[in-house]
């Protein structure tokens, strides 16, 4: 019985690793160590709803939708398309990205500030011109809590249907709150602090939103020819089916992905619940001197 423990904590080990890797990129162990052994005042408690929401398995699903819905405001597509070099090197963004959020959820406050800095004097070199003819910038405050209202709905969503410990309402509010702490830092004048407040900012924006040729693009990118190894097709493919199962009707129509919602409940998102919850297990450390980080 003990040899099988030990060649199951390995399995465990390995494909958590390559996971990790994946997400956060071969600086990934040492960055987490400096992120969370790094002494000094946070700006999130170890209470807070929003290390229980980023920390949960429920993230890979909930970030694949955000990008989804994201897609379609023209003008934050057409920054993506212009500048992030999303399709050259998509981890390479992810991982940016997730190293972002650890940060700004789990580091220290001056190391948080340091993180915002560096992601605002990004946005300032980031301006173009969309293939209509109207003109963007990435750090415009609209067009940056678009961004950031998409996310926040979409991680929720994601947290609450497939994570471990869904939120109660107060939990679901606080998290609102929580990442507009972020939001405010990044340049977003007066963002949701609740889920009311939340609902109805991203229903203000409806008018904006269509899904132009990028945009469908990056949907087929994303879902049809994901840049992951092949073993990892099957297990990407129900989370990319449940990242679109997250989405509004209007917003999956608008993108051209085909949906059945009986089919759904019955199979979609039990296979995204098993799938998520086989992420977390590969990710949870199977002992103390376990180097190997969590999402």
């Amino acid at each position: 019985m003990g040899l099988l423990t030990e060649g199951g904590s390995a399995l465990r080990d390995r494909i958590g690793h390559a996971i990790f890797s994946r997400v956060a990129g071969p600086d990934g162990p040492d960055n987490r160590a400096r992120i969370h052994g790094t002494p000094g005042p946070r700006w999130f408690g170890p209470e807070r709803p929003v290390r229980t929401v980023h920390g949960d398995a429920s993230m890979f699903i909930g970030g694949l939708s955000a990008l989804l819905l994201q897609s379609l405001h023209p003008l934050a597509m057409a920054a993506v398309a212009g500048h992030s070099g999303f399709r050259g090197d998509p981890w390479g963004r992810l991982q940016r990205t997730s190293t972002f959020l650890a940060v700004t959820t789990y580091g220290t406050a001056d190391s948080a500030q340091r993180a915002v800095d560096r992601v605002r004097a990004v946005h300032e070199t980031v301006r173009g011109t969309t293939p209509d003819g109207e003109e963007y910038r990435a750090a415009d405050p609209r067009l940056l809590c678009w961004v950031h209202v998409a996310e926040v709905d979409c991680f929720l969503r994601a947290h609450q249907r497939y994570g471990a410990h869904p939120l109660d309402a107060a939990g679901c509010d606080g998290y609102v709150a929580d990442m507009a702490r972020i939001a405010t830092a990044l340049g977003v004048p007066d963002p949701p602090v609740d889920r009311a407040g939340l609902a109805e900012r991203l229903e203000a924006y409806r008018g904006e939103l269509r899904a132009t040729p990028e945009a469908r693009g990056t949907a087929r990118f994303l879902l049809l020819n994901p840049p992951v190894p092949l073993l990892a097709r099957v297990p990407y493919g129900v989370l990319a089916a449940n990242a679109v199962s997250l989405l509004p009707v209007w917003a999956s129509r608008a993108l051209w992905l085909p949906r059945i919602p009986p089919a759904e409940g019955v199979c979609v998102r039990p296979l995204g619940t098993a799938v998520t919850a086989a992420i977390r297990w590969a990710l949870t450390p199977t002992r103390p001197t376990s180097t190997r980080p969590t999402p």
